[in-house]
């Protein structure tokens, strides 16, 4: 499966890549498992990824949770919950 992986602010960051394409040999996968399968390429991602960490994402613009199946030819955006005042 070909995927667009995007990157947001500390998370980019971190990766120092903002966006990339992957491919995923997987017939159907979840948003938590993709994550954890970016996770463990390398430690820079592990840090950026890793489950405790409180990062929202978004599959084609829309916010979704954990579960969420992910299709062919989707983007995935990864960023850390916003905050302001």
């Amino acid at each position: 499966m070909r995927l667009t992986i995007k990157y947001f602010a500390s998370i980019r960051e971190q990766l120092r890549i903002d966006e990339e394409i992957v491919e995923i040999d997987a017939p159907e996968l979840t948003v938590d498992a993709l994550r954890s399968t970016l996770a463990s390429r390398d430690e820079r991602a592990a840090h950026a990824l890793r489950d405790d960490r409180p990062v929202r994402i978004a599959v084609n613009h829309e916010m979704v949770n954990g579960g969420f199946v992910v299709r062919e030819d989707s983007e995935i955006a990864f960023f850390p919950p916003v905050t302001g005042g």
